[in-house]
């Protein structure tokens, strides 16, 4: 997503097709697999070199469906197992004054291929404000204080947030079915957190985030962001998200216009933290600013939800207390 999206266009795991059954029971075939009739689905699995001769259909008679197809492409770069790399080998070298050739393969190629899909099929609008987080760090240094044995990110605490702006806008916690021509709303958020690692932008998945507490999130996110960048990672815990949170401060940096995450709906980035001249109650002061980007699928929703989302978190940020009195 620009990105850490954070965190390939290969289906996590293909289903064996099981052994042949007994004569008794002959007469419940297994469904068939890599049937297609549509020139369409044909014609899509092509394009993102999907195997249909590996996927098992959902349609009649076990005729893959588009969605079948959709389905294999879903998952985030993050999801093609270690496994799917080539071996590595020498770097590539240039003799002096010719061009470097990369190749494009590997998570390179479904990173590329990924993003593409994302910018290609959906009509993206980004959105953005300057916030005052002094208060945010204040309280993230009271909560640090008061339990040091249980240290809290201003990553965690905005995940928190961005929960809390979600349970008040569901719009942007969902995915548009194209095949069926419908959105679809998840009952839980399965928050994606952009991670940057040596085999590329990864996207670690928690599961059921809206469950869990400032606290518990930020184990969480310590967790799988590590299991992320050492490669141990499960690709079960690399798939299903349905809103990315893209902290692409690290690098220094203040605002992106980041990527949605394909095919979730939405993506909110933060920039670095820097003293800059605010005005407080009349007055110039030196405070601690960032900038909040909220990337959304204009097909989920128009403007009013997006914005009334992103100033919901800004005044979460700005004023910590709201959050408490919205959980």
């Amino acid at each position: 997503p620009g990105q850490p999206v954070p965190p390939a266009d290969l289906p996590a795991a293909v289903p064996a097709v099981p052994a042949p059954a007994p004569a008794a029971a002959a007469a419940d075939p297994a469904p068939a697999v890599g049937l297609v009739i549509s020139p369409i689905v044909r014609r899509l699995a092509r394009d993102h070199n999907v195997d249909l001769t590996a996927l098992r259909g959902t349609g009649p008679g076990g005729v893959i469906r588009r969605a079948d197809v959709e389905a294999a492409l879903a998952a985030t770069p993050a999801e093609v197992p270690p496994t799917t790399d080539r071996p590595a080998g020498p770097a590539p070298v240039a003799a002096a004054g010719e061009d470097l050739v990369i190749p494009l393969t590997g998570i390179r190629r479904a990173i590329a291929d990924k993003l593409s899909r994302s910018r290609r099929e959906i009509p993206e609008v980004t959105v953005w404000v300057d916030v005052d987080a002094t208060a945010l760090l204040a309280t993230r240094a009271e909560i640090n204080a008061a339990r040091p044995d249980q240290p809290v990110s201003i990553l965690a605490l905005l995940a928190r947030i961005c929960l809390s702006a979600l349970r008040r806008y569901p719009q942007l916690n969902a995915r548009v079915d194209t095949e069926n021509q419908r959105i679809v709303q998840s009952a839980g958020v399965h928050l994606g957190i952009a991670a940057q690692t040596d085999r590329g932008l990864l996207v670690p998945v928690i599961r059921d985030a809206q469950r869990l507490t400032a606290t518990e999130l930020a184990a969480e996110l310590a967790t799988t962001t590590a299991a992320a960048r050492a490669g141990t990672l499960p690709p079960s815990g690399l798939t299903g998200g349905t809103f990315t949170l893209n902290n692409y401060g690290v690098f220094g940096v203040d605002g992106s216009t980041p990527i949605i995450n394909h095919p979730e709906a939405a993506l909110l980035g933060m920039g670095r933290i820097v003293d800059k001249p605010w005005v407080v109650d009349g007055q110039l002061a030196v405070r601690k600013v960032t900038q909040l980007s909220l990337t959304f699928d204009h097909r989920v929703c128009d403007g009013g939800v997006a914005g009334g989302f992103l100033r919901y978190v800004a005044d979460c940020v700005e004023r910590p207390a709201l959050l408490v009195a919205n959980l």
